[in-house]
């Protein structure tokens, strides 16, 4: 049995953000035990370490939230959550999965030079399980859509780990496309936030990620043309420091130099800029709409701004731990306080409300067609690992 935290000191003291921490570890930890064991062996020393790294940090945070919310209104809390207009609920739903449908059109132009014969019906049910299983089981349910996906279009794991690695550069690309439109060319939008001095920080942020955007798109120009010199290269200069080291980071060179070889011309570029930065768009009209579910003055955020508790999320997302989340709730959180100047009450209810749209809604869908077709997440998550270590395999004596 888990012991349970003290987390009422009495009915108006309470810490949200900690209390949902609590409860979705609690529910990893007995996902972990029986069967769900079976997926330990894959967190390997480095990924413990970095996993109790991510814990502690935010454990720190979590703390020091507890302490500025020491006077948090549980009553007020659950009064502004009976108050939600849940048809811009539902409404936030839908649009993110359209965004869905958005990735497997988007995922489809990239497997048109290899499998101009696969259909965007077939990659979306492999595209809401895969996700579904990433909400369920964390970082070691991310490998599966590339995984089913592969092994639907019968194509080697490698090419469609390639093809992951290029999505998440489009997804960053298409993102900074409209944070940097927002920012740049609609400022009257972004300076009426209730603290309008953050305004130069936002345009710094978008020089920033704009700098980002283009290191790594030459990186992937580079790549593209030169990968497998820069494998070789990186191979020969990291083999000293570990046996295999520097054949796993050569491996992953050639499979995002395969994934860049998917966009085959100017046309299939385009369309996937085009698809992508309309999914982003999605995600927003999403957001948007959980934000005003609650019909309050204080979230009445307009797109431009919303992309703000977007980025916050992101950059909170990389401090995630598996299954349970948590950095991505905190970061949503603090910048509904801090930016907007939400009361912490309706920051947390909102925070929490737009997790489960953006990150759990697809579960129902997601177990019910892996129910369909007879797969169980944790095997698909296991044999995907297998398959990432076969496809890497040693580097040769």
């Amino acid at each position: 049995m888990l012991d349970s935290p003290k987390v009422f000191k009495d009915s108006r003291t309470f810490d949200p953000p900690g209390t949902v921490i609590y409860l979705e570890s609690a529910v990893f930890a007995l996902r972990c035990q029986g069967r769900g064991a079976r997926l330990l062996p894959f967190m390997d020393k480095k990924r413990i370490i970095v996993t109790t790294v991510i814990f502690l940090i935010l454990a720190f945070l979590v703390y020091f939230q507890f302490r500025e919310w020491r006077e948090f209104d549980w009553s007020k809390f659950r009064n502004l959550s009976r108050q939600i207009r849940w048809i811009h609920v539902l409404h936030a739903v839908a649009w993110i999965y359209f965004g869905y449908i958005l990735r497997a059109i988007r995922w489809k132009l990239f497997l048109l030079p290899v499998r101009p014969k696969a259909t965007i019906t077939g990659l979306i049910a492999p595209t809401l399980i895969g996700f579904a299983g990433l909400a369920l089981l964390g970082r070691p349910g991310e490998l599966i859509r590339p995984y089913l996906i592969s092994k639907r279009e019968n194509l080697p794991f490698s090419s469609q780990m390639g093809v992951w690695a290029v999505e998440r550069i489009f997804d960053f690309g298409a993102f900074t496309v409209l944070m940097v439109f927002a920012i740049f060319f609609l400022p009257a939008a972004m300076q009426s936030i209730p603290h309008p001095e953050y305004y130069q920080k936002f345009r710094l942020l978008g020089f920033l990620i704009m700098g980002l955007v283009a290191a790594l798109a030459g990186a992937a120009v580079l790549v593209s043309r030169s990968g497998e010199a820069i494998a070789s290269w990186v191979e020969k200069r990291f083999s000293h420091l570990s046996a295999n080291l520097g054949h796993r980071i050569a491996e992953r060179v050639r499979e995002f130099g395969a994934g860049l070889h998917t966009v085959s011309g100017p046309i299939s570029l385009t369309l996937s800029i085009v698809v992508s930065v309309g999914m982003w768009f999605v995600i927003a009209v999403a957001y948007q709409e959980v934000t005003h579910a609650y019909g309050t003055d204080a979230l009445d955020i307009t797109r431009p701004q919303v992309l703000l508790l977007m980025g916050a999320s992101i950059f909170g997302s990389m401090l995630q731990l598996p299954g349970i989340g948590g950095g991505s709730q905190m970061a949503t959180i603090k910048a509904l306080t801090a930016i907007f100047d939400v009361p912490p009450e309706m920051a947390a209810s909102c925070g929490i409300l737009l997790w489960l749209v953006t990150f759990v809604a697809v579960v129902p869908l997601g177990l019910a067609l892996a129910h369909h077709e007879r797969l169980s997440l944790r095997k698909l998550s296991e044999e995907s690992h297998k398959a990432e270590e076969a496809e890497v395999g040693h580097p040769p004596v």
